[in-house]
């Protein structure tokens, strides 16, 4: 599974690598003072971040008290230190870091626990954040070059980490997930369904809508999304299946 989950990967950040190849970089995108630069400068400091955590967990976990007490800082860092690099240099860099963080994952020995900014994962469910965070990124990237992108069949396993996160989205906030299972079934890019958990609450629509909407990269009034159920509507309110503090989210379109 795991190897399969590489190569999905791959797979989504060869795309991102296509569309960014010959375009503006100077391109602002919806995230608030980022252009097309920082989002590459961002997915390639957080490779380089991964690895570590791969490689050399303690001396990843020693470093999160240091993140900890500047996040924004840390997040700035990552950009500065590259908006110096010509195109080349930065796409280099950029590809260099990535393949050096997949062959890292690809020898995690099974049941490792790897650490993270939130609570440590699997190598097949820290792939899988990363493979989300290449998607979300290069949906801004995409918004950006007002491209719109052919949604895969990868999509599912960002609904599958957004279904699993629903608790760690209420805990982001300091709230308890109310204890209402709330099942999950969408529309895959090819019309077939997609189904998660069970439960008489229920969400439903396109699993790209579900994707946009976990990684907030589009408010929930443009998304064909509907809930069924008090606990099932308030979750689509604060849903979050990326690392960090809680995120303001996008404005409506």
């Amino acid at each position: 599974m795991l190897s399969e989950l590489l190569d999905d990967l791959r797979a989504e950040q060869i795309d991102l690598r296509g569309l960014v190849a010959d375009a503006d970089l100077d391109a602002p995108t919806p995230a608030t003072g980022w252009d097309v630069r920082d989002a590459v400068a961002h997915l390639a400091g957080s490779d380089e971040e991964a690895r570590k955590a791969a490689t050399r967990p303690e001396d990843f976990v020693t470093g999160l008290a240091e993140v900890a007490k500047d996040i924004d800082g840390f997040l700035t860092g990552q950009l500065t230190a590259r908006r110096g690099l010509s195109r080349a240099q930065l796409l280099s860099d950029w590809q260099a870091g990535f393949d050096a963080m997949v062959e890292a994952f690809a020898t995690v020995p099974p049941g490792t626990k790897v650490p993270w900014y939130g609570p440590p994962m699997s190598p097949a469910s820290f792939v899988t954040a990363r493979l989300m965070e290449y998607w979300a990124h290069g949906q801004d990237v995409a918004d950006a070059l007002g491209v719109r992108r052919t949604p895969t069949d990868r999509l599912r396993h960002i609904c599958h980490l957004g279904v699993r996160t629903r608790g760690f989205a209420y805990a982001n906030r300091g709230l308890v997930a109310p204890d209402v299972p709330v099942a999950v079934q969408l529309t895959a890019p090819d019309g077939s369904g997609w189904s998660f958990g069970e439960g008489d609450q229920r969400v439903t629509g396109p699993a790209e809508d579900f994707c946009l909407l976990v990684t907030q990269r589009r408010h929930r009034d443009d998304l064909a999304l509907r809930a069924d159920g008090d606990a099932a509507e308030e979750w689509l309110g604060l849903a979050q299946c990326f690392a960090g503090p809680p995120g303001p989210g996008r404005d409506r379109r």
